[in-house]
């Protein structure tokens, strides 16, 4: 196993029609040396998480490579403002967007971000996620859409809105496999896959627009869902890339926004993930901060050791990316349809754009 990461722009100017890469496992590509997965990962989160975040994908690829040689870069979008080190991270590690354009990629990765507004298509990055959709679905084999970015890309593929939530889908959840798809291979019956999110996309919304429905859970709703058109595209509800202190520190965050005033609720608690004895320091700490709210109580949060936080998702996790890994190798001839079809009626839009 080998993975690499190409950091920054390049340095020299893309030519406007630069030559295909030779297939992975093609004969070409064995005689060359470039039998190799190149896999983009588009990181959109805040400043807070964007390393963070970087950490999670690229090791969560890492685990799953087995043998395979990865490639990985790393994209930024300009509108997304970045200040202070993530600033600095981005102009020294990130290509533009605009890079991705001339790229030969097998595989993408695009995660979300904190929205602004209560219409995704109101955000100053609207427009270039857009493009990327339509990019990844005439140039990648498959793309992972991860939280926000799933959000995002169904409501320009298809119109279809997402729902606020009246309190936050936050835990790790029970969730059943309902598709038998190569991506879903080896998986278990029942996953736990943490979720942090405001908004959902519905089951009966999706299923109706032709989406496979992956995995789901009766309280999450929706976890993982699928669509075949020119590129498969797999979505995250969910975030099986999180590491096991993922969901304490956003709580603690939230905590934190409470205590300063800038949410006027008190955070609940994220769903089956602290053991009894973090759960109870944790109630003693809400009722003195509903009682006597003031910033410096973020002192007494409970500092959680290793051994009381497990990310039991993970071997699900690892199995799901392997399995994704696995159909970017394969060639484009030898690989049948990686998800059910959509029925005739609800694909139509994808058939006319795969047509263009």
């Amino acid at each position: 196993m080998a993975i690499s990461l190409d950091e920054g722009p390049s340095r020299s100017r893309l030519p406007e029609a630069p030559q295909r890469r030779p297939r992975a496992g093609s004969p070409r590509a064995r005689a060359t040396g470039t039998e190799a997965l190149d896999i983009g990962l588009v990181n959109n989160m805040p400043d807070a998480a964007l390393e963070q975040t970087e950490r999670q994908f690229i090791g969560l690829l890492k685990a799953a490579a087995a043998e395979r040689r990865i490639r990985v870069k790393l994209f930024y979008v300009p509108e997304i403002a970045r200040a202070g080190a993530a600033r600095e991270r981005v102009q020294l590690q990130y290509a533009p967007i605009e890079e991705l354009w001339h790229s030969h990629l097998h595989g993408l990765i695009v995660t979300g971000n904190e929205p602004r507004t209560p219409d995704l298509r109101a955000e100053p990055y609207w427009r270039t996620l857009a493009k990327i959709v339509d990019w990844a679905e005439m140039h990648t084999r498959s793309t992972i859409w991860s939280c926000l970015a799933a959000h995002a890309a169904i409501l320009h593929m298809d119109g279809i809105t997402r729902h606020p939530l009246a309190e936050k889908c936050f835990g790790v959840f029970d969730c059943v496999r309902s598709a038998e798809e190569p991506v879903m291979r080896g998986l278990p019956a029942r996953v736990a896959i943490p979720h942090s999110r405001w908004n959902e996309l519905r089951e009966q919304e999706l299923a109706a627009a032709g989406y496979s429905i992956l995995t789901r859970s009766d309280t999450a709703g929706v976890d993982m869902f699928a669509r075949q058109g020119n590129s498969l595209f797999v979505f995250f509800q969910g975030h099986p890339e999180y590491e096991a202190r993922t969901l304490m520190g956003e709580y603690r965050r939230d905590v934190r926004r409470f205590l300063r005033g800038e949410r006027e609720t008190y955070p609940p608690l994220p769903r089956d993930y602290f053991d009894a004895g973090t759960t109870r320091r944790l109630t003693e700490l809400r009722a003195r901060a509903l009682a006597d709210r003031r910033e410096t109580l973020i002192e007494a949060f409970p500092n959680c050791a290793e051994e009381t936080l497990h990310a039991r998702w993970r071997p699900a996790a690892e199995r799901l990316m392997a399995n994704w890994l696995g159909l970017l190798s394969d060639t484009v001839q030898t690989t049948p349809s990686l998800v059910m079809p959509r029925e005739s009626g609800a694909s139509s839009k994808h058939l006319r754009r795969n047509s263009i």
